[in-house]
């Protein structure tokens, strides 16, 4: 599990390979991640955007884009928590993500974001 705290959010990520749903004879390996983000501040929050950036040992680079997280924008209540799960593919059984959440603070409407720390996208057998 990786973990990381920005701007009083707490943002922790678990991945899995997704073996049942690639297709390594054709360069297609999918891998699902869990996100749970709380929030340690004392004013609530609200996700309303996010920024991917997704690497494979290829050298190919991605960059996501989109409002909200998997069609929502959750609230998110000081010391509460909201979790997702959502999946990316890559062309490598080895590569990572990283990015940023965006956020409004419900009490003052200042809108900040939060880093989402790197997290490494790997098959299991890769380096045993």
């Amino acid at each position: 599990m990786t973990t990381d705290i920005d701007q009083g959010i707490r943002i922790s990520v678990e991945t899995m390979y997704q073996e049942r749903y690639s297709n390594p004879q054709n360069n297609l390996y999918l891998f699902s991640y869990k996100i749970s983000i709380n929030n340690t501040n004392e004013f609530p929050v609200q996700l309303v955007k996010r920024s991917w950036f997704i690497k494979d040992s290829m050298a190919e680079n991605r960059k996501i884009e989109g409002d909200g997280v998997v069609g929502l924008r959750p609230i998110i209540r000081p010391g509460g928590t909201h979790e997702y799960e959502s999946s990316c593919n890559l062309h490598t059984d080895y590569g990572s993500m990283s990015g940023a959440y965006f956020f409004i603070n419900l009490n003052s409407e200042e809108h900040f974001k939060a880093r989402i720390p790197e997290f490494k996208l790997v098959i299991p057998y890769k380096f045993n």
